[in-house]
């Protein structure tokens, strides 16, 4: 029976998870410190030790390296809150197996620590070191494309895809550009009862109208002119599955017309033939407009509209999510080192303070581009201020664009802009601001900021 070690100071988190691995049948051992784990370490041998990366008396660094010089075949996994990710990841450049991100549901634990005991330990990480990628690329690469996160907007995002997805009912995703709508569909689609049949995405805006019928519904041989085959249209394609339609207000009026007639007959007829086919497919479309603006204004059907529109999800902008942020960035960082075979551990601390001043106005489309950027770019195992965009490296010359630009005039806005967003939530605003609560406190007073 594997014996695991959980260093873990949050005793109701350290006792749910040491009793669902027992039921797993696991050999559990606990410690709520370091000091209470070394002993623990030095007279028996663990298998798997997961250990937090911030303890009471030291860190999980300290405590890798203690762990590691009493027995080398130890694998310890790291446990890491959203801020301190970038420890975890350095952590795996000084031995540790893994690291996975508070919060997360029991599967994803059990599934790392397994992998952690059939990986023949030391030797899996000299196999990593000699083909020159990160460790983390073997666990974070598997299973879902993207990150949930861990904010509030995202929780919120988060719950709004569960509720919906086991439903029948169609989706309208609004967002800015680059926030990932595409992605949340793709959950949604996921979490459905339609999961094993087709996902078929569809950028409305890339669609000349001139053959717009014949994309969506398909076309017989010789029905026009360039039409030497049968075609099968995305309608036809995502049959038993979803249709994800992006950029929907991008569609010619006439089209709606027909949508809308495929919508609510469930049948379509492919351009040039008499034959309906039946079609039973869930619809999810996504905008960065306003489309009730466009009903108002005459430029997309009202009746459609409404038929699409019966539940919407707002995907939040990147700047309202900034707890997010670096595990957004560890994530493209692990896609790009394997893309493009680079062996780039992490980010210096000057570029992590940049990018908390940047307002990300491309959302995770722009953060994605410039790791990837980045990564190319970088020399040395850590992506430093001299490879990023000199809007990025040096976003801090603009003192309005973010939180966390203390000793500048715009202070206060800032301050009561983030006790806005957080509803008046102190704790929440000071994690907005990159600053501890008692520093908070001491702006409100110096403000004369009442709530």
């Amino acid at each position: 029976m594997p014996k695991i070690l959980i260093v873990e100071d949050d005793v109701a988190f350290c006792t749910m998870l040491k009793t669902f691995l027992k039921k797993k049948e696991y050999d559990v051992a606990t410690a709520f410190s370091g000091n209470e784990a070394i002993p623990k370490i030095k007279k028996e041998i663990f298998d798997v030790v997961l250990a937090d990366v911030r303890l009471p008396d030291s860190d999980g660094i300290t405590l890798l390296d203690e762990i590691l010089k009493h027995n080398s075949s130890t694998q310890v996994i790291i446990m890491t809150g959203y801020a301190e990710i970038n420890m975890a990841v350095n952590a795996i450049k000084q031995g540790a197996f893994d690291y996975v991100s508070k919060p997360f549901n029991p599967d994803t634990i059990l599934h790392t620590i397994e992998k952690a005991l059939h990986g023949n330990g030391v030797n899996l990480r000299v196999k990593e070191k000699e083909t020159n990628t990160t460790i983390s690329k073997t666990s974070k690469t598997t299973g879902s494309s993207f990150v949930r996160g861990v904010s509030d907007a995202s929780k919120k995002l988060n719950e709004y895809v569960a509720l919906v997805a086991p439903t029948r009912m169609s989706v309208l995703v609004i967002g800015d550009s680059g926030t990932g709508k595409e992605y949340v569909a793709s959950s949604i689609h996921k979490a459905s009862k339609r999961a094993e049949k087709p996902f078929v995405a569809v950028d409305c805006g890339a669609i000349p109208k001139e053959i717009a019928s014949s994309e969506f519904f398909g076309h017989i041989k010789g029905s026009f002119t360039g039409a030497v085959n049968d075609k099968v249209g995305h309608f036809e394609a995502a049959n038993g599955g979803t249709l994800f339609l992006d950029e929907i207000g991008n569609l010619s009026y006439e089209l709606q017309v027909q949508l809308l007639r495929a919508l609510q007959e469930r049948k379509i007829k492919p351009v040039g033939s008499n034959k309906e086919i039946e079609v039973d497919i869930r619809v999810i479309v996504a905008t960065n407009e306003d489309l009730s603006h466009a009903v108002k204004e005459g430029e997309f059907r009202e009746d459609l509209y409404h038929r699409l529109n019966e539940f919407s999800i707002k995907v939040p902008p990147l700047r309202d999510r900034i707890e997010d942020l670096m595990l957004f960035a560890n994530h493209f960082l692990e896609e790009s080192n394997i893309e493009l075979e680079k062996h780039v551990v992490g980010f210096a601390d000057e570029v992590l303070e940049a990018f908390k001043k940047y307002n990300w106005p491309g959302n995770l489309r722009e953060l994605k581009n410039m790791v990837k950027r980045s990564v190319l770019l970088s020399q040395s195992d850590m992506i430093t201020l001299d490879v990023l965009p000199n809007d990025i490296a040096y976003a801090s010359h603009n003192a309005k664009q973010t939180y966390g630009l203390f000793k500048n005039q715009n202070e206060q806005e800032l301050i009561l802009d983030a006790l806005e967003k957080a509803n008046g939530n102190k704790a929440k605003a000071a994690r907005m601001l990159s600053i501890d609560r008692k520093t908070l406190y001491n702006k409100l007073k110096q403000y004369d900021i009442s709530l």
